[in-house]
C-alpha cells in the first residue's frame, strides 16, 4: 500500500508518499516540506491570508516533488490522504482540495485526515508502537493529554484552559524582541542563562485533572521583564531558561497527573509518545525521559522532521485509516475545528 499525503494547516506546504511493508512497518519513500517563516517573520507569526496564498502558490510544485522524489506515478498510489482540519481554514481548504482533485482524477480512495491524529499516530510509523498508550500532544496549537487506544478512538484526558505551550514559546520570544519563530529562539538563549534567577508560578500544580495553563505563566516574565527593563543580554537569557525552567516543571508534573488519570480510565499504557513542534525541545524531552524511567514506561519522540508538520504523518495516518477500511467522501467538509475525543468536554471555551 502506498499513499500520498498532504498537509497545509498552518505554515507548511509539505507532501509525502509513504509505503506499508509485508511487515506492517511504514517507509518513507519521500517528505517534502516548504516552510514559510521568512513570509511571516516580519509579522511575528503566522498570518492566515499570507500563509493560504503560499499554499496555493506552492502545493503542485510541493506534490510533484514528493511523487517525482518516491518515484510513483499517480496510478500506482492506494489512496490520496490530506489534512482536513483543525488549522487555519484558508491553508487546509487549499490542501483538501488539491488532495480530492488528484482523487478524482486518479480513481483513488480519500482520506481526510485529522490533523491532530496525524501527530498521534507517527509514532506508530516510528516505533510501532501498539495501542493503548498516553499521548502528549504539544505545538504552537495544542497542548494536551490524550489516551490513544486504537485508531480514531482518543479519550481527552486534559488540554491547556488559555494558550498553548508552543504559542507560550512563541510570545514570551516576541516580548523579549527575539527572532520568528520564538521557540527554538527561546531555547537557545536558556542554555546560557540561570534557571534559578526569576521564581516563575507553576500553574496548575497538583489538579487532579490533568489540564494545562501558560497565560499566567506568560505574564509573569512579561512583568519581570519591565522591572528590569532596559534587559541586558545576560538578563533575556537569564528569562529564558527561568521560564523554560517553569515549562519543564509543569510539563512532567502534569504528565505525571496525566499518567495516572490513563491508568484509572484506560489502564496500563505501553509507552508515553511525545509529539508536536515543542517535542524538539531537549530540555522538556530530557525531563520526561526522567519521569518515564521513573514510571516504567518507553518514552517514544518523532525525530524532529516528523515532530513539526510534515506529509508524512498525513500519509501514514491515510494508511492506518485505508486498512480499516476507513475513506471518505469528496463531500468533506474542511474543519477549523476538530477534537481528536468526540466527546470532548469545553475547558476555557475551546474544543
Amino acid at each position: 500500500m502506498r499513499v500520498l499525503g498532504i498537509e497545509t494547516t498552518c505554515d507548511e506546504t509539505a507532501a509525502s508518499v509513504v509505503a506499508l511493508g509485508r511487515g506492517g512497518n511504514g517507509e518513507i519513500l519521500s517528505n517534502v516540506v516548504l516552510s514559510q517563516i521568512a513570509e511571516h517573520a516580519d509579522f511575528g507569526g503566522v498570518v492566515p491570508e499570507i500563509a493560504a496564498r503560499a499554499h496555493v502558490a506552492a502545493i503542485d510544485r510541493i506534490v510533484a516533488c514528493a511523487m517525482a522524489e518516491a518515484d510513483v506515478s499517480f496510478r500506482d498510489l492506494d489512496g490520496i490522504a490530506a489534512a482536513a482540519g483543525p488549522g487555519l481554514i484558508g491553508g487546509v481548504m487549499v490542501g483538501m482540495v488539491t488532495g480530492k482533485a488528484i482523487a478524482l482524477a486518479a480513481k483513488k480512495p480519500f482520506v481526510a485526515v485529522n490533523h491532530l491524529e496525524a501527530h498521534a499516530l507517527t509514532a506508530r510509523l516510528t516505533d510501532g508502537i501498539a495501542f493503548p498508550y498516553l499521548l502528549l500532544l504539544v505545538s504552537g496549537g495544542h497542548t494536551q493529554l490524550l489516551a490513544a487506544r486504537g485508531v480514531g478512538d482518543y479519550l481527552r484526558l486534559g488540554t491547556t484552559i488559555d494558550d498553548a505551550v508552543g504559542e507560550a514559546f512563541d510570545k514570551v520570544a516576541k516580548m523579549l524582541g527575539l527572532a520568528y519563530p520564538g521557540g527554538p529562539q527561546v531555547e537557545k538563549e536558556a542554555l546560557r542563562g540561570d534557571p534559578q534567577r526569576f521564581a516563575f508560578p507553576r500553574p496548575m500544580h497538583g489538579r487532579e485533572i490533568p489540564d494545562f495553563s501558560f497565560s499566567g505563566l506568560k505574564t509573569a516574565v512579561r512583568l519581570a521583564a519591565e522591572r528590569i527593563a532596559p534587559l541586558s543580554g545576560t538578563d533575556i537569557a537569564d528569562l529564558c531558561a527561568s521560564f523554560q525552567a517553569a515549562i519543564v516543571d509543569i510539563m512532567v508534573e502534569r504528565t505525571r497527573a496525566g499518567l495516572g488519570a490513563f491508568r484509572q480510565q484506560v489502564g496500563a499504557p505501553n509507552a508515553l509518545v511525545v509529539a508536536g513542534g515543542v517535542a524538539a525541545n531537549d530540555s522538556i524531552c530530557r525531563a520526561l525521559h526522567r519521569l518515564t524511567i521513573e514510571s516504567g514506561l518507553r518514552l517514544i519522540t518523532p525525530p524532529p522532521a516528523l515532530c513539526t508538520d510534515n506529509g508524512a504523518m498525513i500519509a501514514w495516518t491515510g494508511i492506518e485509516r485505508l486498512r480499516l477500511g476507513m475513506a471518505d467522501g469528496l463531500d468533506f467538509a474542511a474543519r477549523p475545528r476538530w477534537p481528536l475525543d468526540k466527546n470532548t468536554r469545553l475547558v476555557g471555551g475551546k474544543a
